[in-house]
């Protein structure tokens, strides 16, 4: 073999995992880890006669990973390597490295967690951070800690977080850090012009490259299957000399292996999606194009709905892109956004932005209900986790207690996410199981969106061979049902969409708007056909903003949910306002989740069920609380809680809205209208909450009102209060004559704002210090005034005149 960067390292590998079960290597580019390691591993003491797994996160490099050491070992597939994967696998007896992808990993942790006959497993590539390879860590880290601590583990990659990943496999885990074998990579940059699309773009930078002396073959890089086809069909028009091939992982492997394979005498361009990103050498390339995106499922819990976000890549990843076209030779990167185009570091673990119910599966099939008991890179997040797990109960797949069911057990069979688990599990009941074969290979795919699921599934079943790839799926799951994939009865399709997606199941609103049961709302364009009927079941759609968007789904009717879900239909006594008759209302509604299906009148309403409506009109209609009176009570207390603490309650608006059951419910006694509320004294329901001393207290901190020099009360105007201003007492000027101090509440601790009027009862000073305004401002004040109201008294010394609130003649 000839030598590589690795090499160098082996020795002290394998002493490494001879002292120590566990092992991280960083090992850049084209170091050779991935193909080198395993092989060196397997002539180690501890995995004598025992199996080394491989782990790699995408098929294609998995089987070129095999096919290569087998190479190296002068062997063919299957002796002493070989590989495993979803619905393709090619091992033998005496097969002792296995190259596995993350799903099979899982299978065998959980269908033999002793992992009897397994020396070591290796985790390759593991910055790409898929939530299989994270569980995968998780079981395995489990498995060693409880039963084998003679299981080695190493985790591989050409980028890792060392801190984050040590604090999981233990401080003490050698870590060994190999440098790669690049050759020189000539890097340019080229945006998209204004009004150019992404195809359009790539397609004038792949004509630009073609024409340097140095170009061999091309790798080119986009973020789906969409783009791609676009793309090929482009090139094939434009470039018909040069073989143009799709890649991606939706191919068969024989696809895959075809638009690998180097051509002798023509040109080829690559376009694929990131599965070229890592660990695959593509022979002969050493041009790159990288559109510079990539296209992720982004799970939102608050809704249960995910869609699909079309993102800039991380700054490891574009590197790692960048890093295929100097794996043989000095080449050349061309990228498809600005120098200036910042990149954030690395990528998100699937994990912290994915839909969670495959892992909480995972772990009920692993004996745990929380993702505490186990040790994380990175911990599943609180929400997504929640949200996942109450499907999952919803489903029928977990009980109360969050432990798997029968129903639960008996999906562990089907590799494909829970809910198309369930409706795989239930199709026998109505022999409809190849077509829900048939239909759970179709919603695998998310790439390709289908505005009919019927009509594509019709197209399917009648032309099977013209959909190659949903052809491999759907067989597979036949064999697994023990069916044969014949043309089926599309009768069933809604009954087995609803046994998938019962939260789902969704009732017109207004044409084209729509209810969820899930309490989502959900939109579909007025011009399909589905936009004016009653009950859909809405199966592709995704939640970017506040509706969500709906892309596929299928006629429902309320007889065949009653049919289904009888058990979760629900007759329940509803009492609520209604604005149209200005009064409570009350029916009996029958209802299935967030739907109401059906409505009947009641002529009594009841006694419970009406106060709870009151308090909840009310709490919907704040502006009822703002009577003079009670804003008056409410701005007291807001300045007595400022002052003395919160030894004394909260009358804020929030707060008050917060204790209706205890200060205004006992008074809502067969009150159904809103105008008989308002009639109510509500200032002195909430005052008697305080106990006497509290009233007797409350009165003399801050008084109603205040006796001023001239004899009269005047109210206190504490609405100030509220805006945490002082408040206000209002009076004549004449009547505030020899008051010297400014008056105060609250024991002296806070001075009044003093509004001194005119005798039409316009503000002619605002001030909290008296003294100074009759020593500094009164004269001015005098000057003009007099003249005008020469009737009203205007003395030179304010401060020895008699107050008074009447004109001289009195």
């Amino acid at each position: 073999m000839s030598q590589l960067p690795i090499e160098p390292h082996l020795a002290a590998i394998g002493s490494g995992l001879e002292r120590h079960n566990r092992l991280i290597l960083m090992a850049q580019p084209g170091a050779g880890k991935t193909t080198r390691v395993p092989l060196a591993l397997l002539e180690s003491s501890w995995a004598s006669g025992q199996k080394i797994l491989l782990l790699e996160p995408r098929r294609v490099a998995a089987r070129l990973a095999a096919s290569f050491m087998a190479q190296q070992l002068g062997e063919p597939l299957g002796q002493t390597v070989g590989y495993r994967m979803r619905g393709d696998s090619c091992v033998g007896e005496h097969t002792r490295l296995e190259v596995i992808t993350q799903g099979v990993l899982l299978r065998m942790l959980q269908d033999d967690p002793l992992m009897e006959g397994v020396a070591g497993i290796i985790f390759d590539e593991f910055h790409e951070r898929s939530m299989d390879s994270d569980v995968g860590l998780a079981f395995a880290l489990d498995v060693q800690t409880s039963v084998r601590d003679d299981l080695r583990l190493i985790v591989m990659s050409a980028t890792l977080d060392i801190g984050a990943l040590s604090r999981v496999m233990g401080a003490d885990a050698p870590v060994i850090v190999s440098e790669g074998r690049q050759y020189p990579v000539t890097t340019g940059y080229r945006p998209a012009y204004a009004n150019e699309s992404l195809e359009q773009a790539t397609l004038r930078v792949i004509q630009e490259a073609l024409g340097g002396q140095e170009a061999a073959d091309l790798l080119v890089i986009l973020p789906g299957v969409a783009e791609i086809e676009r793309l090929v069909q482009m090139l094939r028009h434009t470039l018909p000399d040069i073989a143009s091939r799709p890649l991606h992982g939706r191919m068969s492997l024989d696809d895959q292996r075809a638009a690998l394979a180097p051509e002798a005498n023509r040109r080829r361009i690559i376009v694929s999606t990131a599965i070229t990103e890592s660990s695959v050498t593509v022979e002969g390339v050493n041009v790159v194009v990288d559109a510079g995106l990539e296209r992720v499922p982004i799970f939102q819990p608050a809704t249960g709905l995910t869609y699909l976000a079309t993102r800039r890549v991380n700054r490891a990843s574009a590197d790692q892109r960048r890093g295929r076209a100097g794996r043989q030779q000095p080449g050349y990167c061309f990228r498809l956004w600005a120098q200036e185009q910042p990149l954030v570091a690395h990528r998100e673990p699937e994990i912290s932005q994915a839909d969670l119910s495959g892992l909480v599966l995972e772990l009920a099939r692993w004996g745990v209900g929380s993702p505490d008991k186990l040790s994380w890179m990175t911990a599943p997040p609180a929400g997504a986790w929640q949200s996942a797990r109450a499907l999952l109960v919803q489903l029928g797949m977990l009980d109360g207690e969050h432990k798997l069911t029968p129903l639960g057990k008996r999906c562990a069979r089907w590799p494909v996410e829970p809910r198309l688990a369930v409706m795989l599990e239930h199709a026998a009941e109505f022999k409809a199981t190849a077509l829900a074969c048939g239909l759970a290979a179709l919603l695998e795919n998310r790439e390709r969106r289908e505005r009919s699921l019927h009509d594509a599934l019709g197209q399917r079943f009648s032309n099977a061979r013209q959909f190659p790839a949903w052809l491999r799926d759907a067989k597979r799951f036949a064999r697994l049902a023990n069916v044969s994939l014949k043309e089926a009865d599309l009768t069933p399709l809604c009954r087995l969409l609803a046994l998938a997606y019962p939260e789902r199941i969704a009732q017109q609103l207004s044409p084209g708007r729509f209810q969820l049961a899930s309490g989502k709302t959900a939109t579909l364009s007025l011009n399909d056909p589905l936009a004016h009927q009653p009950y859909i079941i809405a199966v592709d759609l995704e939640s970017a903003s506040r509706e969500a968007r709906i892309y596929a789904a299928e006629a429902f009717s309320l007889e065949l949910l009653s049919q289904l879900y009888a058990d979760r239909l629900e007759w329940q006594t509803r009492v609520s306002w209604s604005e149209q008759q200005g009064k409570l209302v009350g029916e009996k509604v029958q209802t299935y989740e967030a739907l109401t299906l059906l409505a009947r009148p009641l002529t009594t309403l009841p006694p419970d069920r009406v106060l709870e409506a009151m308090l909840t009109a009310v709490r919907q209609r704040p502006g009822l609380l703002a009577t003079s009176s009670l804003q008056q009570l409410q701005g007291r207390m807001t300045l007595l809680r400022e002052t003395l603490g919160e030894q004394w309650p909260d009358w804020s608006t929030k707060g008050l809205l917060d204790s209706l059951g205890q200060w205004l419910a006992p008074y809502l006694t067969d009150i159904t209208r809103l105008t008989q509320l308002e009639r109510m004294p509500l200032h002195t329901f909430l005052f008697s909450q305080l106990s006497w001393e509290q009233q007797k207290a409350f009165n003399q901190l801050v008084p109603e009102a205040l006796q001023v020099p001239s004899g009269k009360q005047v109210h206190i105007d504490y609405l100030t209060c509220l805006e945490g201003r002082p408040p206000v007492l209002a009076l004549k000027l004449q009547e505030a004559f020899g008051w010297q101090e400014t008056p105060a509440v609250v024991e002296g601790r806070v001075m009044l704002m003093i509004h001194l009027l005119s005798p039409a009862r316009r503000p002619l000073q605002v001030t909290q210090d008296l003294n100074s305004f009759w020593l500094n401002g009164y004269p001015q004040v005098r000057k003009e005034m007099r003249g005008r109201y020469p009737k009203h008294p205007w003395p030179e010394d304010p401060l020895s005149a008699k107050a008074t609130a009447w004109t001289k003649r009195r």
